[in-house]
């Protein structure tokens, strides 16, 4: 499974960017393809237009929630990797990815790449 990150599904949907050419691959062979709770929220705040929403909708698939589990693992993320100011969102997304075992892919590879050393698996364009 591939957890999409907000970064990654914005570009995604901009016709022929590296991350289209990822998105298509993976849903031509099938990758089953998820957004946590936190991620969607953000995708969300847009600016977006409805038939934007709906086509992200579609990719997506499931929501995963973010629950007692993942704020732990989360809080635990933020803790070791420093407690850097505007890092806690970041946090949350990989605690989600991180609960279901599922890679994180993600336009912006630098957010993220203090917590693999903590499990996190990053996918990028």
């Amino acid at each position: 499974m591939i957890q999409l990150d907000t970064s990654f599904l914005i570009r995604a949907l901009i016709p022929e960017s590296g991350e289209d050419g990822l998105l298509r691959r993976c849903l031509e062979d099938g990758t089953p393809l998820a957004m946590s709770a936190i991620a969607w929220t953000e995708f969300l705040c847009g600016p977006l237009r409805a038939p934007e929403i709906q086509l992200a909708a579609q990719i997506v698939g499931e929501v995963v929630p973010f629950g007692r589990e993942e704020g732990a693992v989360a809080a635990d993320l933020f803790n070791r990797s420093g407690r850097r100011r505007g890092s806690l969102v970041d946090c949350m997304v990989a605690a989600a990815a991180m609960s279901r075992d599922a890679e994180l892919a993600t336009a912006n590879p630098a957010d993220f790449r203090r917590l693999e050393s903590h499990g996190l698996k990053l996918l990028t364009a």
